[in-house]
């Protein structure tokens, strides 16, 4: 008796390997993209789907600048916001412990791209010790917790350009704004995360990506009305 296949769920934690290249067969730019990262053999599914959605979402609002990827683990958002908008001079992707499979990964993605040669730095350090610029573009995919908050602090201080995913809320130390015996706590955190930049003179725009690769897909995304 056989027994129908699983189905291809795009917010598994399972790698994706070699033996998944036969689901992404196209010529598409995701495609392209994922054939890579099915050879570096090195992140999970969900991640691939997590980068691609916040990347094109992102850059459909901003172009150009310095892409800033807090967080960022093996880098795939800051090397898809590059191939989406080649008018970034670069990136940079910083984490406080950066996983070692990163460097797998930036090498496929660079010998099926070139133009990516030398444009993506990696350095492992905290949020504090990063220096921004007003023409930067700051991502974070995921900011656990406080990362979302210290992302914000750093683009506001550099009135620089922010989007966020938020993960994990911290129900302790993130602010509520008293809002959660109305909403979830989850959401009166991010709803305030979008309030305080308006207040500090941002034009937001609050997108989603889709909830079944991630139930965590508010994406919040800001600009300094002084810059747009």
């Amino acid at each position: 008796m056989t027994h129908p296949a699983s189905p291809f769920s795009r917010g598994s934690h399972g790698r994706l390997t070699g033996h998944d290249l036969g689901r992404f067969t196209g010529e598409s730019l995701f495609d392209r993209i994922a054939r890579a990262v099915c050879a570096a053999g090195c992140l999970p599914r969900k991640e691939l789907y997590e980068a691609w959605e916040m990347a094109r979402r992102v850059r459909r609002m901003c172009r150009g600048g310095r892409v800033v990827d807090l967080g960022g683990g093996h880098g795939l958002l800051a090397h898809v916001m590059l191939l989406l908008d080649d008018t970034s001079p670069g990136a940079l992707v910083v984490d406080p412990k950066l996983v070692p499979s990163h460097r797998r990964l930036h090498e496929v993605l660079v010998a099926l791209w070139p133009r990516l040669e030398g444009r993506v730095t990696f350095v492992e350090c905290g949020i504090d010790e990063v220096s921004t610029t007003a023409s930067d573009l700051i991502v974070s995919c995921h900011g656990c917790g406080r990362l979302s908050d210290a992302a914000l602090d750093l683009a506001i201080g550099a009135r620089a350009r922010i989007a966020v995913l938020p993960c994990c809320h911290d129900h302790v130390h993130c602010d509520t704004g008293e809002l959660a015996g109305w909403m979830p706590a989850d959401l009166a955190i991010d709803a305030m995360r979008a309030a305080r930049l308006r207040q500090e003179r941002y034009r937001i725009w609050t997108k989603t990506i889709p909830a079944e690769v991630t139930p965590r897909n508010r994406l919040l995304i800001g600009e300094p009305i002084d810059a747009a």
